[in-house]
């Protein structure tokens, strides 16, 4: 069953004045948003903060700045905000998932199937992705269910963070939910409230007929869309810049042949017209329209810009057998929803030619398959935790080498465990010490290595001391572990032990 996610702006007209500086105030100042019609001014938009002192949207503007003395207001850009929303909408697209589209004037709806996996599942995916908003100074809830309008309600009617409805629980979830969740116009709604009726779940056992007759059709078309008893397809947003290729099918396809055929047909079609562009993609979405009105999506990342169709082609072809074809497949798009300038380089001839093996490729085949890559890199620090770092497998090389003034272990613990030890202060090595329930007997020593905080980071390294030591058990196997403090004064460190990498 495909799943859908969709994402809620609670305050994107406000948080986009904001991030684009039209408005220069404390951030706890209160923002609104004041449109117009005719003489009538009213609070279209507020923040947080002035959400918390009481002010709502759609009360007058004379009585919002009755309640707050030199409220800041802003008149209203609709223009601009759903420009804002749907440069977010296209950046969720080339990030997390290839059917993306906005949903409403303040949220984005997404299809999360296929997408999830990369990004460690629904839980994963979601949290990250408010995470990123948040740090781009939007405020963002997001939802995940079975149906487009289960996601919607839930990310508008709770104040969590992140919501996932477990697969099956969607009955749970929306049935008591009230009605106004159901994207039904605003008479219907008061309409359906005179009748007593608040909640989807006394909607829902209400006899159709009557219903239809009162309201229309729309009242039951939202509610099986809701529990998910009629298929909402989710329209991706496409942009001019998106180069996009197709290929519609006279009969309905369904063979795994017959689609690998016609990716290897699609993905030269794309090369073509990256190349006429002096592009190269980076991501591209194979999205496959099924007769049924449903869609497939298959997503295909590479390390750097290419435009080889038979690199791309393998890549979509390996995970072909994900692909349902159901009933047939009646189209075929292959979009590049990222692509980059590329260059041609030649090469130059020589009796002595260097041979450079580009490891690209098997990069991007795991990196499809949902594998996390990296390398690690050094970095100038002499705290041992902070001396390395990740950074992608691909990358240009920082130019830092690794110190070689003192052995440093094959494994590097990520978090120094603490150790019981016997040891004369202030300048001894361990003569004994218990690590995980075991006692070892220290047979051979090298150390101290004294290792400084770093005052310029955090003031409490100011006066911050490690001791490090090398030790080898009675078995042969060595350890480096460390002393909190230089063993005399308390305000270097606590002069406990801890072991912190060992060695192969």
């Amino acid at each position: 069953m495909p799943r859908v996610a969709c994402v809620y702006f609670p305050y994107l007209p406000t948080d986009r004045i904001r991030r684009h500086g039209e408005a220069t105030m404390p951030a706890d100042q209160p923002l609104v948003v004041i449109s117009r019609s005719g003489a009538r001014r009213w609070v279209s938009a507020i923040d947080r903060a002035a959400r918390d002192v009481g002010l709502r949207v759609g009360m007058p503007a004379s009585k919002a700045q009755a309640i707050i003395a030199n409220l800041t207001m802003i008149d209203a850009d609709p223009a601009a905000d759903a420009a804002a929303l749907e440069r977010l909408a296209l950046w969720v697209l080339r990030q997390y998932s290839p059917v993306v589209a906005v949903d409403g004037t303040d949220g984005i709806v997404i299809d999360t199937q296929g997408a999830d996996h990369l990004r460690g599942g629904e839980t994963m995916m979601v949290s990250g992705l408010v995470n990123s908003l948040r740090g781009r100074g939007l405020t963002a809830r997001a939802a995940v269910a079975d149906t487009w309008g289960a996601a919607h309600a839930l990310t508008r009617l709770t104040e969590a963070g992140t919501t996932v409805v477990p697969v099956g629980g969607l009955s749970k979830a929306v049935v008591g939910l009230p009605i106004h969740c159901l994207r039904l116009p605003a008479d219907t709604i008061q309409g359906l409230r005179v009748l007593g009726v608040e909640t989807v779940g006394e909607l829902s056992a209400m006899p159709r007929a009557p219903l239809t007759l009162r309201f229309g059709p729309e009242v039951a078309r939202r509610l099986d869309q809701l529990f998910g008893r009629v298929a909402e397809p989710i329209e991706p947003l496409r942009t001019p810049e998106l180069v996009a290729v197709s290929r519609d099918f006279q009969e309905p396809i369904g063979a795994a042949e017959t689609i690998q055929k016609y990716v290897h047909r699609l993905a030269r079609q794309l090369s073509a017209e990256l190349e006429g562009r002096g592009l190269g993609v980076r991501r591209s979405d194979l999205v496959i329209h099924r007769v049924d009105n449903t869609r497939q999506c298959l997503r295909a990342g590479l390390a750097k810009p290419v435009r080889d169709p038979a690199r791309l082609a393998k890549l979509l072809c390996d995970r072909i057998e994900q692909i349902d074809p159901g009933f047939g497949i009646e189209k075929m798009v292959l979009v590049a929803v990222m692509a980059e300038p590329l260059q041609e380089r030649q090469t130059t001839a020589s009796l002595m030619e260097e041979q450079v093996v580009d490891v690209t490729p098997l990069v991007d085949i795991l990196g499809n398959r949902g594998q996390r890559l990296y390398r690690m890199t050094p970095v100038a620090s002499d705290v041992p935790e902070r001396s390395v770092t990740r950074i992608a497998p691909t990358a240009a090389a920082t130019g830092a080498d690794w110190a070689a003034r003192w052995p440093r272990p094959s494994r590097l613990m990520a978090r120094p465990e603490a150790i019981e030890v016997v040891a004369l202060l202030p300048d001894q090595p361990p003569a004994v010490f218990t690590w995980r329930g075991k006692r070892r007997r220290v047979k051979r020593a090298d150390g101290p290595e004294r290792i400084f905080g770093e005052w310029w980071t955090r003031p409490r390294e100011m006066q911050a001391v490690r001791d490090y030591f090398i030790v080898e058990d009675e078995q042969g196997e060595r350890y480096w572990v460390y002393r909190a403090g230089d063993g005399i004064d308390p305000q270097t460190g606590s002069h406990r032990w801890f072991i912190h990498g060992v060695f192969g």
